[in-house]
């Protein structure tokens, strides 16, 4: 049954037991663990399909002292992985960890794991990620959309109701606790009670300059989130509500990434769901090895960034009249001076010498750690959208629009400086190598973005929202990156366990809570 038909067959009541405000990855998993127990299930989502930012991942999840470690013989545990966890940010950011939910958190991503494989998910690792000392790194197959389906096949299986379109624009507080929301249904308010709770799951803020600007400053306003619908809903009807906020200057980015490919930019490795997918996922750990790593590098070559020691070492940014516009050594400058040009785009010069170093390990474009290293031949190959080659810079400028005389002037400009003449323009220093050669290759182009966002609601380990005292708000629960609680989760797969994780302890939580 697909969406569409379960909006059909399922009208919506004026009463549920819990309302959970987001279809992504927590909203669904707490959907999902509510039924389990017997609870009535309304999610809203306000976009018209289910997913958020965990259906747009590869969706590695990242935990510690799970079978699958313990079959490939690693021992692993909570407090490790606390402390491997805080090498990820940088120390400044890093004071601001909240540890004691981060290692609650941790503590629970095994039996999380066990949760989602007995829904029928597969996954392959776990994979090592340093700083991590063991491999931790649990990749689902194909990717992240297998979480939506899951998630989505057990909650019509189990009667819950789910709603898209439907944008939540009020929690309904009484006599000091939150009694249900107001949401926007097929063009009309409806007023819609809970009984045991409203669970905030609307993800992160990454692409809402208002909020941006607010707590991290207004240069940094322009710049785009990977999620061009992550604007923040959760965070802001918490915060009307009375809850705390916390970190929320912490982003992780801006970062320069290659724009999307079209059409549907998240590739698929295998199926999501059905017979062919659980027969897939059993035959991965038997797939050779090169043919695994050959889907995810089409994978990684949408998703990651481009490596910033490709401007170490030599690579120049010009914007779309073939112009540099920035020094591309300095970060984050550069992103604010990407996020300023003509569609907020960028490409990446590379000569014969640049685009040689970059084709054979160690040094590489871009990369999934461990998993997928991709080259410059590997983008020529499988993403010809954001990359071209030529003999010359003129015919170079032809295939991407770009003016040939202004790149020409740009890289004779650039090359007065890299042969000790004069300064560079832009203040960039430590290039002793012009441009040259008879193959140039051009990436792009790029944008920059907000990865994912690290401030969120104040909670405590019951996923309750806390106010600016750190009291609980009675009937008001936040999880995934709206209930992020001060925890700095950098690092791949522990915001997908962040989500899922909370998403399972709060739906038990509350459904328990109808039978006592």
């Amino acid at each position: 049954m697909n969406l569409e038909n379960q909006q059909r067959v399922y009208t919506v009541q004026h009463e549920y037991d819990v309302i959970i405000v987001g279809g992504g990855g927590s909203g669904l998993a707490a959907a999902a663990r509510a039924l389990e127990f017997g609870a009535r299930v309304l999610v809203l989502e306000k976009q018209p399909q289910l997913g958020g930012t965990t259906g747009m991942a590869i969706g590695s999840f990242t935990g510690n002292g799970t079978s699958m470690q313990r079959a490939a013989g690693i021992n692993d545990n909570p407090d490790d992985h606390e402390t491997d966890a805080g090498l990820f940010a940088a120390p400044e950011i890093e004071a601001h960890n909240h540890s004691d939910l981060r290692r609650f958190f941790l503590g629970e991503t095994a039996e999380t794991l066990e949760w989602l494989r007995g829904m029928g998910l597969h996954f392959h690792g776990p994979n090592p990620e340093p700083p991590n000392r063991v491999p931790r790194m649990h990749n689902i197959v194909p990717n992240a959309k297998a979480y939506i389906a899951a998630f989505q096949a057990q909650i019509l299986k189990q009667k819950g109701t789910i709603v898209c379109d439907a944008p939540v624009v009020e929690l309904i507080r009484e006599a000091g606790r939150v009694t249900g929301v107001v949401a926007e249904i097929q063009g009309e308010r409806q007023t819609i009670r809970a009984q045991r709770g409203v669970v905030l799951a609307a993800g992160d803020y990454a692409n809402a300059p208002e909020i941006i600007g607010r707590f991290k400053g207004d240069r940094f306003r322009s710049i785009e989130g990977v999620n061009p619908k992550a604007c923040g809903d959760g965070h802001l009807l918490a915060e009307q509500t009375g809850a705390q906020l916390l970190n929320m200057d912490i982003t992780y980015g801006p970062e320069l990434r290659f724009v999307p490919p079209p059409g549907d930019p998240f590739e698929q490795l295998l199926p999501t769901s059905g017979l062919l997918a659980q027969l897939m996922g059993r035959l991965v750990p038997y797939l050779p090895q090169f043919l695994i790593n050959w889907r995810i590098k089409r994978l990684l070559l949408t998703w990651q960034h481009p490596e910033n020691s490709l401007f170490d070492d030599g690579a120049i940014l010009i914007n779309s009249a073939g112009r540099r516009f920035c020094n591309e050594t300095v970060s984050p400058e550069r992103e604010i001076a990407i996020s300023e040009q003509t569609d907020k785009a960028a490409y990446i010069l590379l000569d014969e010498r640049i685009a040689g170093h970059y084709s054979q390990w160690p040094h590489f474009i871009s990369t999934a750690p461990k998993i997928a290293y991709a080259y410059v031949e590997d983008y020529l190959k499988l993403r010809p959208d954001v990359s071209a080659a030529a003999n010359s810079l003129e015919v170079l400028a032809a295939q991407r629009q770009l003016n040939p005389t202004h790149l020409q002037e740009t890289v004779a400009q650039f090359n007065v400086y890299a042969s000790g003449q004069q300064a560079d323009p832009f203040g960039r220093t430590g290039d002793s190598k012009p441009l040259a050669g008879n193959r140039w290759v051009l990436l792009g182009p790029a944008k920059a973005y907000f990865t994912t966002t690290e401030g969120g609601v104040a909670i405590n380990q019951g996923l309750q929202a806390l106010d600016e005292s750190g009291d609980p708000i009675p009937g008001l629960y936040a999880i995934g990156c709206n209930g992020l609680g001060g925890q700095v989760l950098w690092g791949h797969g522990l915001h997908i366990a962040w989500a899922l994780t909370s998403g399972r302890l709060v739906g038990e939580a509350l459904g328990k809570s109808i039978n006592q």
